[in-house]
């Protein structure tokens, strides 16, 4: 798998790395990128195999809130199936490994995820990068974790946990911090086979009775950006986790689209509230300025048009790449940037440069802002 693959080399000055779940922890959780969900019932072979939505790298098939209780059992055998499939295929020649998106499973409780693991085989493991763990908080959390820890020295294999912070625990302030801080105590014991850490606006805004519209974006939501910022503030200290954007709910996309009608200069002109795509497109890019300015790396899609999107604007401009290598590469004190635009100050950007370059790594790095729309482009 290899983020933005369709893009032409030259639109690169830095081309994003290949990865798989094999990857190293360290630089995959920031490879997760655009996350497609999908109910678990969704039979999804043939868009795998005929590689049906360009930059897929990452899918969740969910046993949970996309799927009905009394559907779980036949999500479950769907899946065990396009397991089965795709190892077939691979013995066949007709898809290579590194064709195969990473594979996760969201599963509904932690009954369920012991339920649906009892019916793997051996076989299946290499396909399966990871699984969700659904209102993750301190009371279940270590059940999860202890589980999946067995899982892994049965198999003798790797396979992740990605919990989702969603519940209402966690959206109340008087709890919030408690919690928070209980789940961390969780998450740093198995810190090896954590992936990712994802979050769940649309539950934490249905605690409050509320809905972000298409002309909003996330953190307009006050309640919800609460809870947004006490989890980056315990999770994404020192970059100890990746935590991952909330799924943006809208999408409007036809083949009309002028991505080359863009302007330069996206940033500006999506917060002077200017017309670029449409409401649902300029929505989803007005919050991934604000996921990436505030840390997120990643987000939840429901839809595959937002895929471009979402990898695209995770590349990291040239400018930001200097000014990145030259923190790193340097000891101490504070310097002017490359650019001569800016100070950098050794000490307090030492972590931003971390993970701007890991980001550049994983998406790539593109000559300035002006490169993003091309970068939206699949066909």
């Amino acid at each position: 798998m290899r983020h933005n693959s369709f893009q032409p080399a030259e639109k690169f000055i830095q081309q994003p790395i290949n990865f798989n779940k094999y990857t190293d922890r360290n630089m995959l959780q920031y490879c997760l990128g655009a996350t497609m969900y999908m109910p678990g019932t969704k039979d999804f072979l043939q868009p795998i195999l005929t590689k049906k939505y360009p930059g897929l790298t990452s899918m969740v098939m969910c046993f949970e809130d996309a799927c009905k209780e009394e559907l779980v059992p036949a999500a479950e055998q769907n899946v065990l199936n396009l397991l089965d499939a795709l190892n077939k295929e691979l013995e066949k020649g007709t898809i290579k490994y590194t064709e195969i998106p990473l594979i996760i499973f969201r599963v509904r409780s932690v009954e369920q995820f012991k339920h649906f693991t009892s019916m793997l085989k051996p076989e299946h493991i290499h396909l399966i990068t990871a699984f969700n763990f659904p209102k993750f908080n301190k009371r279940n959390g270590e059940s999860y974790y202890s589980h999946l820890e067995e899982l892994n020295i049965k198999f003798n294999e790797i396979l992740y946990g990605m919990p989702i912070l969603e519940s209402k625990e966690m959206a109340y302030l008087e709890l919030r911090i408690p919690e928070l801080m209980g789940v961390k105590e969780i998450l740093d014991r198995h810190k090896r086979l954590v992936l990712n850490i994802r979050v769940g606006g649309t539950d934490w805004s249905s605690v409050f009775g509320v809905r972000r519209g298409i002309n909003y974006t996330i953190y307009d939501i006050m309640t919800v950006k609460d809870c947004l910022k006490d989890t980056l503030n315990v999770f994404a200290r020192n970059n100890d986790y990746c935590v991952s954007g909330p799924v943006w709910e809208y999408f409007r996309a036809n083949k009309y689209m002028k991505f080359s009608e863009l302007p330069e200069s996206i940033n500006k002109s999506l917060f002077r509230r200017d017309s670029l795509i449409n409401d649902a497109v300029d929505g989803l890019l007005r919050e991934l300025l604000l996921d990436r300015a505030n840390g997120f790396i990643g987000k939840t899609i429901i839809h595959p048009t937002h895929i471009p999107y979402i990898n695209g604007m995770l590349a990291v401009t040239e400018e930001v790449y200097n000014d990145a290598l030259q923190i790193m590469d340097t000891s101490g004190g504070v310097i002017k940037s490359v650019s001569g635009n800016k100070m950098n100050e050794i000490g307090p950007h030492r972590c931003w440069a971390e993970k701007v370059l890991m980001r550049s790594k994983a998406y790539g790095v593109i000559k300035d802002e002006s490169c993003y729309s091309s970068l939206f482009v699949t066909t």
